[in-house]
């Protein structure tokens, strides 16, 4: 079933709008969305190696459980390879077992969200500083790029990142695909 859906990932740092985009872009497709579960499943930022394993186990499991549920289109705010970003970034270590998890999923387009829009604290977040946001920003490019995964960068207003997103969307469910410079191939 998974492979008959277009599965996206909305990919990048905190606060960068990946959240509100996968419900609005949902909503607007007629689909549901696979939220980023570390937010269900711990508060702040304390957690240990049992508990990376479990979000990285779980956001995995969700994005099979919502694509038996989906219309043509999966949208995903965040995948594993962000649970390991964010493992490294406060625990120092990778588990292991997340590079298993990121192996049982393929996404069929990336979106990297540009941090160029306002950083709002929420309680959870606090990655917020300037340099804070650069760091994360690349970490999360260079993620991408060493593993040579196609993306697409989002960038400028809320309008402007949600119609970059449909154009490439509508493209894929079209038939084309989506180079890294957001053009048809």
């Amino acid at each position: 079933m998974i492979d008959q859906i277009k599965l996206i990932c909305f990919f990048g740092p905190e606060s960068t709008g990946k959240s509100g985009m996968a419900k609005r872009l949902a909503e607007k497709y007629n689909t549901v969305f696979v939220p980023e579960v570390s937010r269900e499943m711990i508060e702040g930022n304390t957690f240990n190696r049992e508990d990376i394993i479990a979000i990285g186990r779980e956001q995995t499991a969700r994005v099979f459980q919502q694509a038996k549920k989906a219309n043509r289109v999966l949208f995903c705010d965040t995948d594993v390879i962000t649970t390991q970003i964010y493992s490294r970034e406060y625990l120092n270590v990778v588990p292991p077992v997340l590079y298993e998890f990121e192996k049982m999923i393929q996404y069929d387009l990336y979106f990297l969200f540009d941090i160029d829009v306002p950083w709002v604290s929420d309680g959870v977040r606090d990655l917020g500083s300037e340099a804070d946001r650069k760091r994360m920003y690349q970490t999360f490019k260079d993620e991408l790029n060493r593993r040579q995964i196609d993306y697409i960068t989002v960038q400028g207003s809320w309008a402007e990142r949600e119609e970059v997103i449909v154009q490439a969307v509508e493209g894929l469910l079209n038939g084309g695909e989506y180079s890294r410079s957001g053009q048809m191939d």
